[in-house]
């Protein structure tokens, strides 16, 4: 039985490019008992609508099987010793730059985070940011100028940005082959021994302050472009608020959704 599609579901052409990623055994392998496909559409349903596994509709693979093979894709150690989303991520990256006649690997970066609130599922590993008044996970993303995922982390909500510098900006000289140069950040990433550690991945860090005097949200160069990213991020309902036990899991929804939207800009040279 043919079932309805779903706003969610992959086209033919996305379909066709990831699913080398996203084979960790042969299509027809005997063990598997669901197409891959129905397996995808399932998992991209959960991450659009936010919704609980055990609410996953009746006409999709069961959801245990889904979520079993969604963690299997996102811990999967492939070519880049990376989860298939990220690999499928890096070369929709590669791809997406040259075609707006840039290089396939970035120079400059900005770099950002932003805090989940937590859930009873998440409760036990958040901690309460003290400037957005919320218990919950910081999310800290690493972007190129055009807005294109890098490298994403979770840490709890209380723990500083510039402390997460040492961590993430090697992440992204891995992702680039150490090409990237440059990183801005918010005021949130003052400090010397944040630069130091940033000097030590081979990074530059540019702290671009707000103006004196201002409030609100202002539009401030380079740094808009991350903004824009987690803005592009959060219309995955999935990624509103930290619905995982595992950190691992909410790295992986946030590399999908990454992986996702570039297919999306991509889409006219699938086809």
């Amino acid at each position: 039985m043919t079932r309805r599609g779903y706003p969610s579901d992959v086209d033919d052409d996305t379909y066709l490019f990831l699913l080398p990623y996203l084979l960790l055994s042969p299509k027809d392998a005997a063990q598997r008992k669901y197409p891959i496909r129905d397996v995808l559409n399932a998992l991209l349903w959960v991450a659009r609508t936010g919704a609980q596994w055990a609410y996953l509709p009746h006409d999709f693979p069961p959801a245990e099987t889904v979520r079993q093979q969604a963690h299997r894709w996102f811990e999967a150690g492939c070519w880049f010793e990376a989860g298939c989303f990220e690999n499928a991520a890096h070369d929709l990256r590669l791809l997406s730059r040259v075609e707006k006649s840039r290089s396939g690997d970035p120079t400059a970066i900005i770099i950002d985070s932003r805090t989940l609130q937590s859930t009873p599922e998440s409760g036990h590993r958040a901690g309460f940011d003290g400037a957005k008044k919320r218990k919950g996970i910081k999310v800290h993303l690493a972007v190129d100028t055009l807005g294109h995922f890098l490298a994403v982390l979770t840490t709890p909500a209380n723990e500083q940005d510039r402390a997460q510098v040492k961590d993430l900006c090697p992440e992204v000289q891995k992702a680039t082959g150490a090409k990237v140069e440059v990183a801005y950040a918010d005021q949130g990433y003052t400090g010397q021994q944040t630069a130091l550690e940033a000097t030590e991945a081979g990074v530059e860090l540019i702290v671009v302050k707000r103006p004196e005097a201002t409030k609100g949200f202002i539009l401030l160069p380079k740094r808009w472009a991350v903004e824009r990213s987690f803005a592009w991020l959060s219309r995955f309902r999935r990624l509103g608020r930290d619905l995982e036990r595992l950190p691992s899991t909410l790295v992986g929804f946030h590399v999908l959704a990454a992986c996702i939207l570039l297919c999306n800009n991509l889409r006219p040279l699938f086809a």
